[in-house]
């Protein structure tokens, strides 16, 4: 008996490694232009005339190197819904009532140009993972996407809420262990993010609120996730060769979020940059000196871009020749910070520069690669990819 359990776990698992097979991206259609948006948000949220936090505000909004952002709250739905403007207003039900049925459907649009490249029959999505910061409900948002995609109901979804901006690599690793252990397995990955819980109006004793405000952007992202591609049929893009999970040493309290009656608040250290860059060198050695690599140019990167000042720190640290990071810069000055949807954004952009460049790969010509998921905790997710030929 002991034979045949074991033959039948051999016969279940995947021969090769998980790899990522269609990747798509999708905004709201709303856009925030950085250079004009502090004289918006003082007019929409009733706060002209605290002119030197305006100003203090506009220097914020300036280094923070976006250009422009994407957002579902618009003028008229702050008109519809005042309690939103106030920073500590009750306003959660409000909040509530645009994201659940805003998530999924911001989800639906990547996920349908990630299954169209794909070009698989969706009768063939076995597995749904769904991450979405905000709109806790039952059933969930994995539910309601699988409804309006018109999956099988025997799907077997898994849903995540209110992670945050390290779920892009969690989403990773749970799909890498589903693909790789469950034989024909194709995951279909959403994350979607609507940061309508975090809106608010400026406040003089919270500072921390002023730096989402001038960097948090909505977007989803949707990958399809599968191991032994069909040969022909198929295009993987990236391997999943490996992924971890740490909560970075002396890093408690550098990020956290709390839902209260107000909506979703953050507060952030200012320490923040400087414990992420040290702890990554340490992972990357773990990883890559046994595979002979220790030349961290020699990696394509995609970090989660918190902030501009967490990705100098990171060429900092790793010695990094400049431009390692130019596909991650590029998302987070387009799209600003879309919480656990930017890594995959960044992962799009790569392969589409590497294709654009002909670089050879979908690495920008490096055969291997690391992505960094961060957020409170402070967790780290680190996924090593390997990139597929183009």
């Amino acid at each position: 008996m002991v034979g045949t359990v074991q033959h039948f776990r051999r016969t279940e698992r995947s021969d090769g490694l998980a790899t990522v097979l269609s990747i798509g991206t999708a905004n709201p259609p709303n856009v925030i232009e950085q250079s004009t948006f502090p004289d918006y948000y003082f007019r929409v949220t009733n706060s002209e005339h605290k002119v030197e936090l305006k100003e203090k505000f506009r220097r914020v909004c300036g280094r923070t190197t976006v250009k422009k952002r994407y957002t579902h709250v618009t003028e008229e739905v702050l008109k519809k819904n005042p309690n939103m403007i106030p920073y500590n207003a009750p306003s959660l039900d409000a909040r509530q009532d645009l994201v659940i049925t805003a998530v999924p459907k911001l989800g639906k649009e990547a996920a349908e140009k990630a299954l169209g490249e794909w070009g698989r029959p969706r009768s063939e999505i076995t597995h749904l993972i769904f991450n979405a910061m905000v709109g806790v409900d039952m059933p969930g948002a994995d539910y309601q996407l699988l409804k309006l995609l018109g999956l099988s109901s025997t799907v077997k979804r898994t849903m995540f809420y209110h992670l945050g901006c390290y779920a892009g690599g969690t989403v990773l690793r749970l799909a890498k262990d589903l693909a790789e252990n469950n034989k024909g397995a194709r995951v279909l990955v959403v994350c979607a993010e609507i940061m309508a819980l975090t809106f608010r109006g400026p406040d003089e004793a919270h500072f921390d609120n002023l730096i989402g405000q001038a960097i948090f952007g909505d977007g989803a992202a949707a990958l399809v996730v599968g191991a032994d591609p069909v040969e022909d049929v198929e295009k993987p893009v990236f391997e999943l060769a490996l992924a971890s999970q740490v909560v970075l040493p002396d890093s408690e309290g550098a990020v956290e979020g709390h839902l209260i009656e107000a909506g979703l608040t953050f507060h952030l250290l200012n320490k923040l940059p400087n414990i992420v860059a040290k702890n990554l060198e340490m992972s990357l050695a773990e990883v890559f000196e046994p595979l002979g690599i220790s030349d961290w140019d020699d990696l394509f990167y995609i970090v989660h871009p918190g902030g501009p000042a967490i990705l100098d720190k990171a060429e900092e640290q790793l010695k990094l020749k400049p431009g390692k990071l130019r596909a991650t810069r590029h998302v987070l000055s387009e799209y600003g910070n879309m919480s656990s949807a930017t890594v995959l954004f960044i992962m799009d952009e790569v392969r589409r520069r590497s294709a654009e460049e002909k670089k050879g790969t979908t690495g920008e010509g490096r055969e291997w690669g690391v992505l960094f998921g961060l957020g409170p905790g402070l967790t780290m997710e680190m996924v090593v990819l390997r990139s597929v030929p183009l």
